[in-house]
């Protein structure tokens, strides 16, 4: 049992990280072990946010050496930074192992990705120009408090509180997924994929590469893919319904848009608001109205439905 809350605002950008975090605190007796968000700004051509980690969290207690480590290879992400010819705006360090990086680039992202990636312990949560992934083992405040996500302004944001059942309880087991190398792909998944190794067998044919055992990281590379052939988002939640075996709800996230699919049988819970102005759905009406506390009337999707909205 986990929960995944959405959010999105036609035409502004609002303090979507302070509603993702009361979201997700509304849900958190759904998946006490991690928390995760993304979420998205506006973004400007060349310019990108990479998030990444350097090191798990227990390492800081199990690895007297980790924090030279951390320090050696944040150097080594530096040099080849450098290499590449992307330019490091600024670097902040929320936590001692995580690491947000404000860059300007125009070479090719998948590759840079890919270039910091080969650097030993470390791992790229998000590389895009709207997107930022934050997540961490805690509560959705006590990570929002962290990584300073009260402060985030965008347009709209996805997120999860876990309850780990099929993998650790560690950071890169963790929601959301992006879809790596991909920019600004994100996906939060309630539900079991029953036929996960065969699809993900046949991703990895297709030159896909995944970073965890996680069977939500396959809706993020799935989606990804659709992408990339030139599907539209809508086109790729529907293929999804009879693609993907399984009990699944799941909320997908792009630079512009915001998409939701339910799966056959409809057993993972969402409920849904929508007005002119935002569109807000979580796995449970609590989160929901923790942000727009007035009366309000809620809907819940029903089988097989695949909705799509426009920031």
């Amino acid at each position: 049992m986990c929960g995944i809350a959405g959010v999105i605002h036609r035409g502004q950008e609002v303090g979507v990280g302070q509603e993702m975090t009361l979201m997700l605190q509304s849900l958190k007796h759904r998946g006490p072990d991690s928390t995760g968000f993304a979420v998205y700004g506006l973004g400007e051509p060349d310019a990108y946010v990479m998030r990444l980690k350097l090191a798990e969290a227990e390492d800081l207690d199990t690895d007297y050496k980790i924090h030279e480590k951390i320090r050696d290879r944040q150097a080594q992400v530096d040099t080849r930074l450098a290499e590449i010819g992307a330019s490091v705006m600024s670097v902040e360090e929320p936590t001692p192992y995580a690491f947000r990086y404000q860059l300007r680039y125009g070479g090719d992202t998948k590759q840079l990705a890919t270039d910091i990636e080969q650097i030993e312990g470390a791992e790229v949560l998000s590389f895009g120009n709207a997107l930022e992934l934050i997540k961490d083992l805690g509560d959705a405040t006590q990570v929002s408090q962290a990584y300073g996500l009260g402060l985030f302004l965008g347009t709209h944001a996805i997120g999860h509180t876990r309850m780990a059942t099929e993998s650790d309880v560690d950071i890169r087991s963790a929601h959301p997924y992006w879809a790596y190398p991909y920019n600004d792909i994100a996906v939060v998944h309630n539900g079991q994929i029953t036929n996960y190794w065969i699809m993900r067998r046949e991703m990895e044919r297709l030159g896909h590469r995944f970073m965890s055992n996680c069977d939500s990281e396959l809706l993020a590379v799935y989606t990804a893919n659709n992408l990339e052939q030139g599907a539209t988002l809508e086109d790729s939640l529907k293929a999804s319904i009879t693609e993907i075996d399984g009990v699944f709800t799941y909320i997908v996230a792009t630079d512009k848009e915001l998409g939701l699919a339910k799966d056959t049988m409809a057993a993972k819970p969402m409920v849904l608001y929508e007005s002119d102005d935002i569109v807000a759905l979580a796995s449970e009406e609590v989160a929901i109205r923790a942000i727009i506390p007035r009366e309000i009337d809620t809907s819940d999707p029903y089988d097989e439905e695949v909705r799509v909205w426009q920031r």
